[in-house]
C-alpha cells in the first residue's frame, strides 16, 4: 500500500506540473492532478494485485519455466 501511495503522490505532482505548464491555470492543473492520477492509481493497485497473483500461480506450477527467463540471463 505504501508503494501505491508513493506512486500516487509522484503521479499527482507530474500531472499537475504538466497541466499547469500547458494551460497556465492552477485550477486546470489541480483538476487534472486529481482526476487522471486518481484513476491510474486505482488501476495500478488492481494491476499489482493481479500481477502478484499471476506470479504466485505461475511459481506454484511444478517444473514451470519462467516465460521471461531470457531477460534474466547475464
Amino acid at each position: 500500500m505504501v508503494k501505491t501511495l508513493s506512486f500516487a503522490t509522484l503521479h499527482f505532482c507530474v500531472a499537475f506540473t504538466i497541466a499547469y505548464l500547458f494551460t497556465g491555470s492552477i485550477l486546470v492543473g489541480g483538476l487534472m492532478a486529481l482526476i487522471e492520477p486518481a484513476c491510474n492509481t486505482v488501476v495500478f493497485y488492481f494491476h499489482e494485485r493481479a500481477w502478484h497473483r499471476h506470479q504466485h500461480a505461475h511459481a506454484s506450477t511444478p517444473n514451470a519455466r519462467d516465460e521471461h527467463e531470457w531477460a534474466y540471463a547475464a
